[in-house]
């Protein structure tokens, strides 16, 4: 099969959340049709959740039915020894009309004991912001499990905890144990480690539409946690026509990429590379195959596609793992 591929996209797996809301049809146009969708997830083999192609002759075909039948072709050939055949990654967009949970995510270590899972290393691209919008991220200055309970049952957590201004093109870091919730009024675009475990900390005393609060997870939490003061936020160059690094952590690679006119990309089969489009739009051509992409479109390029091209005028996302 590994003679048919061609670069992928997937059908957006819509997710509702209390604190969703509509932008993600109105700056991404995604086809949401509530008006409290939180997340769409692109690229995605979290069980119960497979991403299944939407363009070309494999449209219908489940990400994991691809990995499974040419895993190298797919994955790349560093990318399959290290982990089989699992797809490590998982791109979401999200949409935060109100503040989300204050959470944290488990390392590889205790995710694996406690839930057979990944850890959840993750970063944040914000694409939108409204003004005033925030992000808390860690704590303000080294605490500690007591002082961090203490504040927690006082219900003032919120005030020991960094809250920083975020704006378009702004990027955090978050490695597993921070403590963390995308404020109200953004716009992102996440990259993490294929999983779904999150403990939640504080959820603003929010309850749903039958009145119920959602599940806390303060136990699971506390060995989790990460209690000195950490630096989420990085700095990045924005050379165009240029693979700007902005993360580069054992988990995944994610670069910059100002796109102007035409570039030739060549890859070395080693990893699968994914290029979200969070401004302008741009085109890929490889051997006979040219598409279009357009701002908040995800595109999977399998790793035996070696060499290509990228046209248009667009801010781009490249993620591989190194």
């Amino acid at each position: 099969m590994s003679q048919n591929l061609y670069p992928l996209q997937f059908e957006p797996i819509l997710k509702e959340r209390i604190w969703g809301g509509e932008k993600l049809k109105t700056i991404l146009n995604k086809p949401i049709v509530s008006k409290i969708t939180g997340e769409s997830w692109e690229l995605s083999t979290v069980q119960g959740d497979i991403s299944v192609v939407a363009n070309g002759i494999l449209k219908g075909k489940s990400l994991m039915d691809l990995i499974d039948e040419t895993p190298d072709a797919i994955l790349g050939t560093k990318v399959y020894e290290r982990f089989g055949k699992q797809f490590p990654l998982l791109f979401k967009y999200l949409d935060a009309r109100e503040d989300l949970s204050i959470q944290v995510h488990p390392n590889d270590k205790l995710a694996k004991e406690r839930h057979n899972s990944f850890g959840k290393t993750e970063m944040w691209y914000v694409m939108q912001a409204d003004a005033d919008a925030r992000i808390i991220v860690g704590f303000k200055e080294d605490s500690s499990k007591e002082e961090y309970l203490k504040h927690l049952h006082d219900n003032t957590l919120v005030s020991i905890l960094d809250d920083v201004k975020a704006k378009a093109g702004d990027v955090f870091f978050l490695e597993t144990g921070t403590v963390h919730a995308i404020g109200a009024g953004l716009v992102v675009a996440e990259i993490q480690q294929t999983s779904d475990i999150t403990y939640r900390l504080y959820d603003f005393d929010r309850v749903d539409a039958q009145g119920n609060k959602r599940e806390l997870h303060v136990d699971l939490a506390l060995d989790a946690i990460n209690y000195n003061k950490v630096d989420t936020q990085k700095k990045y160059e924005t050379k165009v026509n240029t693979s700007n690094t902005v993360v580069d952590c054992p988990y995944f690679t994610t670069n910059f990429l100002p796109l102007e006119n035409k570039l030739e990309v060549a890859k070395n089969g080693e990893t699968f590379t994914v290029y979200m489009c969070i401004e302008g739009d741009f085109e890929i051509e490889y051997d006979g195959f040219k598409q279009a992409y357009k701002k908040g479109d995800t595109v999977l390029v399998p790793a035996a596609i070696n060499a290509f091209n990228l046209s248009g005028k667009a801010s781009i996302l490249e993620i591989y793992i190194s």
